[in-house]
């Protein structure tokens, strides 16, 4: 497998798509810090921005690949250039646990400093011009090694969440890649195909609205009401982020037999 301009430009928007819904467990730890959660999440948004504007480029230059191997009879390869797909993802989301504990104390400065100015562009140039970057070395920091050593003691989350939030992270990481993939294999019907990536999304979507992130949000509002320490609150986070590694992980045994489903349910419409 190689890596040319146009698979390396997919993989750095592939990477920015997970890096920051990685760190989106930092903004709920910002949250309970500032006791600012509505404004930690609307702040976020900006970067939710980058995320889906990354996400709108990301399927057209895919698409554009696979039709071009499909023009050129190109029957090998193509499932390579997915796993660089997958890969990256995990490599994003690792990048991004590493980066929680760094990104939630700029966070909170951002959500203190907006709570007084209550200004996005003096927010943005402050950060960026003011001083804003020199102070990344004072607060840069790892995450602690006993959030990782105390998983085994109690992590105030049910397995089922977790194995919950694996699954979803899969069938999310997946849906467009199965779906492009699934066309692929059978050109003649790949618009079919292509459209049933919102099926898949949908499930990951549902499973992750109606199950995980309601379990965190009464979790994060118990926290600030003191019915649960920080530390249980940060190990819930800990191990989230491990189900989500390991979601795009299982996405890569994932992938195959999910764009061969897709086919079958394409033919079969």
């Amino acid at each position: 497998m190689h890596m040319d301009v146009q698979l390396a430009i997919l993989c750095i928007l592939t990477f920015v798509i997970h890096l920051i819904g990685t760190l989106a467990y930092a903004v709920r730890i910002a949250g309970v810090r500032t006791r600012r959660i509505a404004v930690s999440f609307a702040l976020f948004n900006i970067l939710v921005l980058v995320s889906r504007t990354s996400n709108s480029f990301q399927g057209p230059f895919l698409a554009k690949r696979i039709e071009e191997n499909i023009h050129h009879g190109v029957a090998h390869g193509l499932l390579g250039d997915f796993r660089w797909l997958l890969f990256s993802a995990t490599l994003a989301t690792v990048f991004g646990a590493f980066l929680i504990p760094t990104f939630q104390r700029i966070f909170s400065r951002a959500v203190l400093h907006f709570q007084v100015n209550r200004s996005i562009p003096q927010l943005l140039m402050r950060g960026l011009f003011k001083g804003g970057l020199t102070q990344l070395k004072d607060i840069a920091s790892l995450p602690a090694a006993a959030n990782v050593t105390q998983m085994r003691v109690g992590h105030g989350i049910s397995y089922w969440v977790i194995l919950l939030n694996v699954a979803a992270v899969a069938l999310w990481t997946i849906g467009v890649f199965a779906s492009l993939y699934a066309g692929y294999l059978n050109p003649e019907l790949r618009v079919t195909s292509s459209t049933l990536s919102s099926v898949v999304n949908g499930v990951a979507t549902i499973m992750m609205f109606v199950f995980i992130d309601p379990h965190m949000s009464v979790m994060t509002d118990d926290v600030v009401e003191g019915k649960v320490s920080e530390p249980q609150f940060r190990k819930a986070i800990v191990w989230l982020v491990g189900s989500r590694i390991a979601g795009t992980l299982f996405a890569q045994a994932l992938l195959v037999p999910a764009a061969l489903f897709i086919a079958f349910i394409a033919r079969s419409m």
